[in-house]
């Protein structure tokens, strides 16, 4: 039989075999020396006495041959009813160990043999019992107290037991003492500041977790623990820093997807980008990281890289509904439907009850302009995850308020503004910030449909319902403005100025009242103060393309340009003055070329908007090119069909390729559409010109139909 040194070590090494034909010939265990010697270490050395004629009687000394018998019979019946679930073998085990303690009744070893016994049965009032007795006979027993503690940790379920709050307690007090002990145990410092984490303890978790990083600075779950840490805590730069302090060359692939997914809450997508790059190299197997470069190179526009990875994780799982799916987003976005809309049936086919795919497939059928599947869709997507109680988790409500929010745009494309309005009202009973987006939905809705005074009185309603919230009231100072009370509707949005850097904002909106009611100057000093608030690139592109639109509106067109492009220095990806200096130029006959690359960058930011889509189409038409001209400017009407300009576009396109009777039905449709526009967007001029068009047009038609 082999020797063993301690009595942890003769927990694990007695041969099984070995030991039951030992058994079978009815030989005695002899107790090797060590054994005994560890086993009499842990008694208490009595205090030396003076001779007598009287001795005391001396205390049985521990029978270690008939422990170390019973305690071998015990770990075999213990394994085996463990790994049968027979609890005639578990009855067996607990009383070889009973029958081992009577023989060595001070043994540590064998009291914590019969407590963690009764623990892996699922005994657990027993397992504390037994632990708990070992701790009152030695306080300073670390396998008594971690035993307890794991008890402990086994009880606290997921934290819906109504005792859960009590049994955390326990467990932080036994590995408090654990870390006593065991002061320079990481797997404790960290365990225990997990602990303190769940009892909402921040200070005390992360003071264990930096003990935990002096004794091991580049641990992998010290850094990770920390970095959660200040990420629950909501200090997300933080969190990046604490991982970025480790050197690149010792950082795991673990931390490195951490990094990148605080990266990716962070909003920094290119480093999020270099970030998942580093995991994956790390770990070429983790698909997870690989979604995450995918989505990153994604949100960063790098959509060819992106669609690339997808391809990846696609050849090593066809099956992958997931990548099928984004990789159906990264098709629209690039303004592949049919070949978007075939990827996401393809992932139908493997997967059922999918939101995001669900959704991905009505924004395709939107993009592709056949509205009423769309709006079908979306509308069985609002059914099918209405909550059975009625009771919205937060992500519920966001969810819902998305996807009611996507049915009122594509309601207000199909031209359904009863339809439209009932969805963004529907979208004002979830609370919140999304009662005030619903409310500037149904303005929106009215306004598209040119129901001005419907607009008007939602505005009103909505701005007396919710009088401190900014956005409502100076949508309703907007509303003001296009009703002809201009000054009624600078004092409502003046009033909404704060002192705070967010009066940016209301900056920008009395600039536009005064812009619609040509006061130059007003616009042109509202926007200095506005200025005078911006600090970043993207911000001082803003004012750059207000100042732009104002000197545009007053016909001083090199004015404009300086503008525009001192915004586009500042923002060169900034689509709204892209679309601006792009239709400017293309409207004006100048710098084409150039008109054109600046649009087609405005209309890959945005494939649906219908601004964009139009003055791409117009640029084109300058250009020459009919055939792009009319695909775009189609595009646009379906979008923007109450559109007067877009309208008469769709017009010329058609009498330029020779297609008269169409041309005349946009031009009537547009003249229509003028009739009922605001005065600020019906300039008399524009009024005529469509009015000439028309009237050539029919004159023309009546000399081609002419007899001969």
């Amino acid at each position: 039989m082999k020797r063993v040194n301690s009595i942890k070590a003769a927990q694990v090494s007695m041969n099984k075999k070995n030991f039951c034909a030992t058994l079978a010939v009815g030989c005695v265990l002899i107790v090797p020396t060590t054994i005994a010697q560890a086993q009499n270490q842990t008694q208490p050395v009595p205090p030396s006495q003076p001779a007598t004629t009287t001795q005391p009687a001396t205390p049985a000394q521990p029978d270690h041959a008939s422990s170390y018998y019973h305690y071998g019979l015990a770990k075999i019946y213990e394994d085996q009813a463990v790994a049968n679930g027979r609890q005639d073998l578990a009855t067996q085990a607990i009383e070889q160990y009973k029958l081992a303690l009577e023989a060595d009744p001070d043994s540590q070893t064998l009291e914590n043999g019969l407590a963690n016994l009764y623990f892996r049965l699922g005994r657990i009032r027993e397992a504390v019992s037994a632990a708990q007795e070992q701790i009152n006979k030695h306080p300073n027993d670390v396998d008594a107290h971690m035993l307890l503690g794991h008890v402990y940790l086994r009880s606290l379920g997921d934290g819906q037991n109504p005792q859960s709050g009590e049994m955390l307690q326990a467990a932080i007090k036994e590995y408090e003492t654990i870390a006593k002990l065991k002061p320079n145990d990481v797997e404790t410092h960290l365990l225990l500041g997990q602990l303190y984490g769940l009892a909402h303890d921040s200070a005390k978790a992360e003071t264990e977790f930096k003990a935990a990083q002096k004794i091991d600075p580049n641990s992998e779950e010290v850094v990770l623990s920390i970095a959660r840490l200040y990420s629950e805590q909501g200090d997300l730069p933080r969190a990046a820093k604490v991982i970025e302090g480790v050197p690149t060359d010792d950082r795991s692939a673990r931390m490195d997807f951490a990094l990148a997914g605080i990266y990716d809450q962070l909003k920094q997508p290119k480093n999020a980008v270099k970030a998942y790059r580093a995991a994956v190299e790390e770990d070429p197997d983790n698909t997870d990281a690989k979604r995450g470069l995918a989505a990153a190179l994604s949100a960063s526009g790098q959509m060819d890289e992106a669609a690339k990875i997808y391809a990846q994780i696609l050849g090593n799982d066809p099956q992958d509904a997931q990548a099928l799916i984004r990789q159906a987003d990264i098709q629209r976005q690039q303004g592949h439907y049919e070949q978007a809309l075939a990827t996401l049936k393809k992932a139908q086919t493997l997967v059922s009850d999918n939101v995001e795919l669900s959704y991905n497939l009505a924004l395709v059928y939107d993009a592709l302009g056949r509205f009423d599947d769309s709006i079908k869709t979306l509308k069985q997507l609002l059914t099918a995850t209405l909550p059975p109680d009625g009771k919205y988790t937060d992500g519920d409500r966001s969810n819902r308020a998305l996807f009611l929010d996507r049915l009122g745009i594509v309601e207000r494309e199909a031209n359904h503004t009863d339809e439209a309005v009932a969805a963004y009202k529907e979208m004002q009973q979830l609370g919140g910030d999304y009662q005030a987006r619903g409310a500037g939905g149904v303005v929106d809705a009215y306004r598209d449909a040119h129901n001005w005074k419907a607009a008007l009185d939602a505005a009103a309603a909505s701005a007396k319902a919710m009088p401190t919230n900014h956005d409502i009231q100076l949508t309703y100072a907007r509303q003001l403005a296009d009703s002809g009370k201009v000054d009624e509707a600078l004092k409502l949005a003046s009033a909404q100025l704060s002192g705070t850097p967010d009066d940016r904002d209301v900056y920008f909106t009395i600039a536009d009242i005064n812009v619609r009611d040509k006061r130059w100057k007003d616009a042109s000093e509202v926007l200095d103060k506005a200025e005078a608030l911006a600090t970043k690139p993207e911000e001082k592109a803003f004012v750059a393309y207000y100042r732009g639109t104002v000197a545009e509106r007053q016909k001083l067109f090199d004015q404009a340009e300086i503008e525009f492009r001192k915004g586009l220095q500042l923002a060169p990806d900034f689509a709204p003055i892209q679309n601006y200096l792009g239709y400017m130029l293309a409207e004006r006959g100048q710098k084409l070329e150039e008109a054109v690359a600046m649009l087609k960058k405005a209309v890959t930011f945005d494939p649906q908007n219908g601004a964009y889509l139009d003055s791409l189409a117009w640029a084109y038409y300058k250009q020459g090119q009919y055939a792009l001209a009319e695909d775009y400017e189609r595009k646009a009407a379906l979008r923007m069909s109450n559109d007067p300009t877009v309208l008469d576009h769709l017009g010329e396109i058609d009498a330029k390729t020779g297609k008269l009777s169409l041309a005349i039905d946009e031009w009537q449709r547009s003249l229509a559409q003028y009739a009922t526009s605001l005065p600020p967007e019906a300039d008399p001029a524009d009024v005529a010109k469509v009015q000439h068009k028309l009237e050539s047009a029919r004159v023309k038609l009546a000399h081609v139909n002419a007899p001969k």
